[in-house]
């Protein structure tokens, strides 16, 4: 073999070399900076954002009802009649539109057709209940009202106030009107808790992995004030780590 051809050989072997070389080293950096990016895309960091505030209801449901009792089924009818007018004129005369006013039948019952809790000593034989109902927008009005039902009193006519099955309800019908506000705030909120987190690990936080907006809630303040309502949303927010 020539001296020429010898060192052709060792050249090309040489550049071989040198580039197996270069090659480890990029594979070797390549490698290094994909477990670093591997590395950051697993970290991450999982926080709730909640946003609350009190508002007032906005529909109320109102139902005076009353009992009445008597031997006479048509006497029985005609005060249930009158008592009707005396609560329709209450309303009426105190501003709350006919068409916010809803009376219900009355429902009466013939003891002495029952066949069972009959009893012999009870008075009256026919018992009835019957029921105005107010649904209105007019919150401040309805509760004032509230407070006047002594006027019905002095008329005769007797409520039932207290009975479970009667209860007054207020409820919120605008969340849609506050409903991005309060995940803006929520997502805020969220965000403030992942930039602690980060900043207490040496790190900075990254775009949103994902998030959950979570169920708005709608609930008494108290229950001596049902007029007054909480809404609450707590949203879930999964945001990437980095250094």
């Amino acid at each position: 073999m020539s001296e020429t051809s010898n060192k052709s050989s060792q050249t090309k072997i040489r550049f071989d070399g040198g580039s197996v070389m270069i090659g480890l080293i990029v594979l070797g950096i390549c490698i290094y900076s994909g477990i670093g990016r591997f590395a950051d895309r697993d970290r991450s960091v999982v926080v709730k954002g909640l946003s609350e505030r009190e508002v007032m209801a906005d529909k109320v449901i109102w139902p005076i009802a009353y009992r009445l009792a008597g031997n006479d089924i048509k006497s029985l009818y005609n005060e249930i009649e009158r008592s009707n007018a005396v609560i329709m004129d209450f309303l009426t005369s105190n501003g709350i539109p006919q068409d916010e006013i809803t009376v219900t039948p009355a429902s009466v019952t013939d003891i002495q057709a029952e066949r069972y809790g009959y009893n012999n000593e009870d008075p009256f034989r026919y018992k009835a209940v019957s029921v105005v109902t107010v649904a209105s927008d007019k919150i401040d009005l309805v509760r004032s009202l509230m407070t006047k039902q002594g006027d019905l009193l002095k008329k005769g006519v007797v409520t039932t106030g207290d009975d479970y099955q009667f209860q007054t309800v207020f409820s919120f019908n605008g969340l849609n009107d506050i409903k991005p506000e309060m995940v803006a705030e929520a997502t805020k909120n969220a965000r403030a808790t992942a930039q602690k987190f980060a900043e207490d690990s040496d790190s900075e936080i990254g775009k949103i992995r994902s998030a959950s907006q979570g169920q708005f809630s709608i609930s008494d303040r108290d229950q001596n004030t049902p007029h007054i309502k909480v809404v609450r949303v707590v949203t879930t927010i999964e945001y990437s780590l980095k250094d």
